[in-house]
């Protein structure tokens, strides 16, 4: 059986495993599409939290990061589960014990105001929207390759699968359809790395083959798996690959800007709120740090494989170039796509691909992790496997972000500030067609997206972490913090990283370089400076406005002791 014809089958069979799971447990109140009725035990959440954690960035591009980056695309695991630490120790249970529903409500009913209420919307409608460009680009990705169509083709079907799922089932449509999505995607990830470990180390752990020496049946055998990607790429014109390029201050930014990011994540937090009790929260985060490290621990080992057999059937083991009419199947099936492309610049009819000018390639490198069991021939079921596991990250945390967005509309802005007295009934079909409207509009950043999955993602990061993450960190551990101060503190700390990630990125894209950056800082890590002004800004506004109300520090005092939350209402 072809591969398509298998992707078909595996892709479709999950696609109806998470339409049933949605149609089961369909929201038939607010507080079932919010947060689930706060009663998913916290293993089960873990798993879906992992599951919204681990995006088409993570699944489809970050071992492409590494692959392509080398060392420096460390930056990216190192930041994104430092983050976990951070949520799991200084925010999940707090926020559990305030007990509200979004990261809006909790700093509307934190700082007091309506003001800081409607700011907190902003910063979380844009964040995620930043968010979901990658994913939906994540699954037009996937199904140009893997169903024959084009990317725009592609992000639609994906639009109307995660549309489905999140406007009838909520937030407990949604875990418990999460948790069979990380089943998918970790099964996914996990099986080709084994194959293709013990193809090229005899090893059976992809941890272990990372640093195993190469078979002798394979080119190169005999010599360190890294040593010899060191080798290559040096002889290819690019750096090697176990040294980084970017200056630790921009790795230093970076990796704080995913960190304080992934803490201040909106469609993360509100997992938190799906639990029974407040030291669920902390269970939760635990489960999800464990079960996202099984997919984070393969991905250097994979992306190394990957590079390596890139390489060798591209420019052949003696690196002189591999004739196009004998190219193998995986480079004629996604140039299709448009995602690779080959000019022969020296007429010799032979592909090369290098770092210098004797390049004759162009590689996207969101490709990697979903081209690599083609690139290293492996059965047809684990292509398409990989594909389910694709669509199954994109598709997670496009619905937890929709999610976000609709509840934010409908709950945050209507609900809680411009509309009070709407009935229950009617605050739902709002949420429902918020979605609808931030689908449509996600589409669109889907099929146009700036940057590639990941780089769009570290935006979203660096957003969240110029905005939310001070205003909640001060939220909890500084009583005395009043509206004043958060207020102005997110407004000049998002403004300044959208403002810089703009400008390099669109408006003088060719400024773009280490020399044109302040203090050396990449649109990727200005996030972290964004937080630092962010705090700055609000300590020196509170100094001149004075502390929060009494009742306030007293709440404050309250959810500083992450105990007393009672059961929620079960399924």
């Amino acid at each position: 059986m072809d591969i398509q014809t298998l992707t078909f089958i595996i892709v479709g069979l999950t696609f109806a495993l998470y339409i049933g799971i949605a149609i089961w447990s369909r929201a038939g109140s607010t507080n079932d599409f919010y947060v689930a009725s706060g009663g998913v035990n916290p293993v089960m959440n873990g798993m879906a939290t992992a599951a919204d954690w681990m995006s088409a960035a993570s699944f489809i591009s970050m071992a492409g990061i590494v692959a392509f980056a080398g060392y420096d695309g460390s930056v990216y695991l190192m930041g994104w589960t430092g983050g976990y630490v951070l949520l799991a120790m200084c925010l999940a249970p707090y926020l559990r014990k305030f007990g509200k529903f979004t990261v809006p409500d909790f700093i509307g009913d934190r700082y007091y105001s309506q003001t800081a209420r409607t700011i907190a919307v902003i910063c979380a409608i844009l964040i995620c929207f930043t968010y979901i460009a990658g994913q939906m680009r994540g699954v037009g990705v996937v199904f140009s390759r893997f169903l024959e169509v084009d990317i725009a083709t592609g992000v639609i079907i994906g639009a109307i699968i995660v549309f489905f799922y999140t406007v009838l089932g909520g937030m407990k449509g949604i875990t418990y359809t999460q948790v069979a999505q990380y089943v998918v995607l970790m099964f996914a990830y996990v099986v080709p790395a084994v194959f293709i470990s013990l193809l090229m180390t005899d090893h059976f752990l992809p941890q272990t083959g990372f640093g195993a020496t190469i078979a002798q049946d394979v080119p190169g055998g005999g010599s360190y798996l890294l040593d010899r990607l060191d080798g290559l790429s040096q002889e290819l014109g690019f750096a090697a690959y176990t040294e980084g390029m970017r200056s630790k201050v921009d790795v230093f930014f970076i990796t704080a800007a995913l960190m304080v990011g992934t803490a201040g994540l909106p469609h993360v937090i509100v997992r938190f709120f799906t639990v029974p009790k407040v030291r669920d929260a902390r269970r939760s985060a635990f489960w999800a740090l464990t079960f996202i490290s099984v997919v984070y621990l393969t991905a250097p080992a994979i992306a190394a494989f990957a590079k390596v057999n890139m390489f060798n059937t591209i420019n052949g083991p003696e690196l002189t170039g591999v004739e196009y009419e004998n190219a193998p199947s995986w480079i004629k099936n996604w140039e299709k796509t448009g995602l690779i492309t080959w000019e022969d610049k020296n007429d010799d009819g032979k592909m090369f691909y290098s770092g210098d000018e004797r390049n004759e390639m162009t590689i996207d490198r969101d490709i990697m992790v979903l081209a690599n069991p083609e690139i290293a021939d492996l059965p047809a079921w684990v292509v398409a496997l990989v594909a389910a596991g694709g669509v199954a990250a994109a598709l997670s945390t496009s619905a937890g972000l929709l999610l976000v967005i609709s509840t934010s509309v409908s709950h945050d802005l209507l609900k809680r500030n411009l509309a009070p007295n709407i009935t229950d009934r009617q605050e739902l079909f709002y949420a429902r067609l918020a979605a609808a409207v931030a689908i449509i509009i996600s589409v669109y950043f889907g099929i146009y997206p700036p940057g590639f999955v990941a780089q769009v993602v570290a935006f979203a990061f660096g957003l969240a972490a110029a905005s939310f993450f001070p205003a909640i960190i001060m939220g909890v551990f500084h009583k005395r913090m009043n509206r004043a101060g958060a207020v102005a503190g997110m407004v000049v700390g998002i403004l300044f990283t959208f403002c810089y990630i703009v400008y390099f990125k669109f408006v003088a894209p060719e400024l773009n370089t280490q020399e044109n950056w302040l203090f050396g800082i990449s649109p990727e890590g200005i996030g972290t400076l964004g937080m630092i002004i962010n705090f700055v800004v609000a300590v020196v506004v509170h100094k001149f406005t004075g502390d929060a109300p009494e009742d306030i520090q007293e709440l404050v005092e309250s959810i500083r002791y992450p105990k007393g939350s009672g059961e929620a209402q079960s399924h």
